[in-house]
């Protein structure tokens, strides 16, 4: 199982495309959770009561199974499915990708719907700062004081991330390790007696 995937790092700045008087605006807003699309689309029907339609596409998590397409009355498929195509190609999740559609009077044809939204997320998208994000698992280790010098130095040296830390009559340390490593490190840790490590269920 990968344990990295491409995301945005912010919202991007909004494009606009025109094909034959019909105007696009697009743009790409980074999202966790399902919950986080209707807020925007509605904030998008406020910003543009004349819109005939604001289509959209999103993809949530490292996986290929959380996704969603829209076509918000368009013909079937002829909007959501060229927003997700675009970011699927580009790699992306975490994501969600609006066009709003100001309807110009001249049809375009589902041929040229599909033309005009695939070219409309596109150019949104290439607007977007993207970067890596690292999909993590935690692991908790447990020891006395005297040891702390020593699981400290581990911890730096591999570069790992501490999320939560408790030193009352003994020590432990709950780390964030990327999933790919969780095995290892686990296995690093249990060698050095007595210091002991777990990872813990997600």
């Amino acid at each position: 199982m990968r344990d990295t995937y491409k995301t945005i790092a912010k919202e991007t700045t909004e494009i606009l495309f025109k094909d034959k008087g019909s105007k696009f605006y697009a743009r790409a807003f980074p999202i966790q959770n399902p919950d986080e699309v209707s807020p925007i689309i509605d904030a998008l029907k406020k910003k543009y009561p004349k819109a005939n339609h604001h289509c959209y596409a999103w993809k949530i998590g490292p996986g290929e199974n959380n996704y969603r397409a829209n076509d918000d009355g368009e013909p079937n498929h002829s909007a959501g499915d060229p927003i997700l195509g675009q970011i699927n190609s580009n790699e992306l999740s975490d994501v969600l990708v609006v066009v709003t559609r100001i309807f110009g009077g001249t049809k375009l044809g589902v041929s040229g719907l599909i033309n005009a939204y695939k070219e409309s997320s596109a150019l949104a998208i290439e607007q977007a700062t993207i970067i890596t994000r690292t999909i993590t698992s935690q692991v908790k280790i447990d020891f006395e004081y005297a040891q702390m010098s020593q699981v400290m130095r581990y911890i730096e040296e591999q570069g790992l991330t501490m999320a939560l830390q408790d030193f009352t009559a003994s020590c432990s340390i709950t780390i964030d390790v990327p999933l790919n490593n969780v095995e290892k490190v686990v296995k690093d840790i249990n060698q050095m007696y007595p210091i002991k490590a777990k990872a813990l269920e997600d």
